[in-house]
């Protein structure tokens, strides 16, 4: 089964396995569970009143028990949809609760989650799991239908429009399968469920450790720097992430699963082989990082002395690089993202009145609204090119955002060209997350001195726009061929293809006859539009052919496949399908070759003051 971005920014909760080892047992749990009464249980809703099952269910015909979580991305993607269900089921004697038993979620964040959301069947908060341990629960959102007798007739998923692969999840175009309202409508009518149990995709509980903590590994000590280092840019309060990680009382309840998108190499998002190529911004974990999560994990996640906290992290705010010459907002007025459902890409265009060439020594894309924003291109569309024809030409695809990408300035002499009379596209990738959100992204430019300028930075494609995908294929490769006519300079690389795409590489053969892969991203992801930096520019002298081969899968494996039954070709949409292989490279404008150290060290620059010191 493969990936694609749900309409949500799941960072840490990337493409999760559906069941851990230990599901085996709770499974036998939930089996003994359908076939004798579920023991009563008495809980507090988050303003502190009593709800108890055989009392305040006493009369009703089925219970839906939802586990539910505050950060859990797919927990705000089907709130509204189990808030209409509760009250269009009400009349017929169906009881829905909601249970909160994630350690880290206290009362308020459960009751400023229902006020935003809209939820007003009870939400109860199982402080110590207790509840969770009897039904055996292990993920939010995770759904267990009641009968009369208060046995376990269904347990899964609410539907099959989201859920989480690998990378971070995906959103159908439509509902095949309502698997909650099958298994409620059944017991309704007399019958057994058709189908008894689901997974259910979500966020693992973040249950009190079985353990008491102990250990040198602490929080205060190692595994605060770790976040710093690798999660915090996107894991804070106003970015992507779905949750923030600035804090142990943030972190807490969320070890088990960090352990596992780590360990699954699903987060921090990083796709390239590493048997080829070395790059600068090579977001993904050591062993030796993924050694000491797991095992403070292990050690039941312990705090440790906060004398030993480190500094927190320091992030720029407003623009990260220095302010900007000139900034592009992407409309006059904010785009509206609707709560729920696909999003399909968004395009704005804009005249920014150029009427001489500009050199842009610095650029940053910056989302008004990072919860909702998953993605920025901004491509440039020459003088005289329609929209339609700017997006298809897709030049200069090098200017842009996504989750952890870092604002660009290139060392002085250095520089990209924009045309007289060019145009910006703004594609935007948007994903919902429960409610609606406006946002008004922009482009920040500085310029560069023409005078001062002796190597152009220019954006290219290899790419195939004449493929046809046959109907149930599954790896259907399509490749493309690019002669380079003058020595360049390779900086970066991007793949690009839509819902389809599997697996796609960057080759070389040299004019000597040598072979090399740049790059393989043996499982790419469209939801996150990666650029790959080489950790020096590489030269790729004239007359060496760069080959992209990109995979497909348009089976009925692939779960973010809109039509297997159809044929597919090149298209804007994202039903449609695109082969681009966009790089980046150095061209001298005169017989002086890029310094060797002039990209070194290429580290994120991310502080405003460090560009500044830059420039």
């Amino acid at each position: 089964m493969r990936r694609n971005w749900i309409g949500i920014p799941l960072i840490m909760c990337g493409a999760w396995s559906m069941l851990l080892a230990g599901q085996a047992r709770a499974a036998e749990r939930v089996a003994g569970a359908q076939e004798s009464r579920l023991a009563n249980f008495e809980l507090r809703d988050y303003r502190g009143k009593t709800w108890s099952l055989e009392k305040d269910a006493a009369t009703s015909k089925l219970v839906v028990v939802a586990f539910l979580g505050t950060d859990c991305p797919l927990v705000k993607l089907y709130a509204g949809r189990l808030e209409e269900l509760a009250n269009e089921y009400r009349a017929q004697g169906v009881t829905f609760i909601g249970i909160n038993s994630n350690r880290q979620d206290a009362p308020t964040k459960i009751a400023a989650q229902a006020q935003q959301l809209g939820l007003t069947f009870p939400i109860l908060k199982d402080p110590d799991n207790r509840v969770a341990d009897q039904f055996a629960a292990e993920r939010t959102p995770e759904l267990f239908v009641l009968d009369a007798n208060r046995a376990i007739r269904y347990r899964g998923r609410v539907d099959d429009q989201y859920g989480f692969s690998t990378g971070v999840g995906y959103a159908k175009k439509g509902i095949t399968r309502r698997d909650l309202v099958a298994a409620i409508d059944d017991l309704l009518a007399g019958r057994e469920v058709a189908v008894a149990r689901t997974e259910a995709p979500g966020c693992l509980i973040g249950r009190v450790p079985k353990v008491e903590p102990h250990g040198d590994i602490t929080y205060s000590n190692q595994i605060a720097r770790l976040l710093n280092n690798r999660c915090v840019q996107c894991h804070r309060a106003g970015q992507i992430g779905p949750m923030p990680l600035t804090t142990y009382d943030e972190v807490l309840g969320w070890g088990e699963m960090m352990r596992e998108v780590v360990n699954a190499n699903r987060m921090p998002p990083w796709h390239a082989n590493p048997e080829h190529g070395s790059f600068s911004n090579d977001a993904s974990l050591t062993k030796d990082e993924k050694d000491l999560l797991s095992q403070w994990v292990e050690n039941g996640c312990p705090e440790g002395d906060r004398r030993d906290l480190p500094p927190a992290a320091n992030f720029a705010e407003g623009w990260g690089i220095p302010t900007p010459d000139v900034v592009l907002p992407m409309a006059d007025k904010p785009y509206v993202v609707q709560a729920e459902g696909t999003v399909e890409y968004q395009y704005f265009t804009v005249d920014p009145g150029f009427t001489e060439d500009k050199w842009i020594r610095g650029f940053e894309a910056r989302p008004g609204n990072y919860a909702v924003v998953h993605h920025i291109i901004c491509f440039v569309q020459p003088a005289g090119a329609s929209d339609e024809d700017g997006r298809r030409m897709l030049e200069g695809a090098q200017i842009g955002y996504a989750p952890g990408m870092q604002p660009r300035m290139y060392p002085p002499g250095y520089a990209l060209k924009i045309k007289a009379g060019s145009k910006i596209v703004f594609q935007m990738h948007y994903t919902a997350v429960g409610t609606e959100q406006p946002d008004l992204s922009s482009l920040g430019l500085i310029f560069a001195d023409p005078r001062e300028v002796k190597f152009e930075v220019r954006g290219g494609t290899c790419g195939n726009v004449s493929f046809e995908i046959p109907p149930h294929a599954k790896d259907f490769a399509v490749t493309a061929d690019h002669k380079l006519r003058k020595d360049v300079w390779l900086m970066s690389m991007m793949p690009h293809m839509h819902v389809r795409g599997t697996a796609f590489r960057y080759d070389v053969t040299y004019p000597d006859g040598r072979e090399e892969v740049l790059l393989d991203v043996p499982q790419y992801d469209f939801n996150w539009q990666l650029w790959y930096d080489v950790s020096q520019p590489k030269r790729l002298p004239a007359g060496t052919v760069l080959r992209c081969r990109a995979v497909y899968d348009n089976s009925e494996d692939n779960v973010y496949n809109p039509d297997p039954n159809s044929k597919v070709r090149f298209g804007d949409q994202t039903w449609e399908e695109m082969m681009f292989g966009f790089y980046t490279v150095i061209i001298p404008l005169t017989d002086e070759p890029p310094g060797e150290n002039d990209f070194a060290p290429r580290a994120p620059l991310a502080a405003a003051a460090r560009l500044e010191a830059a420039r």
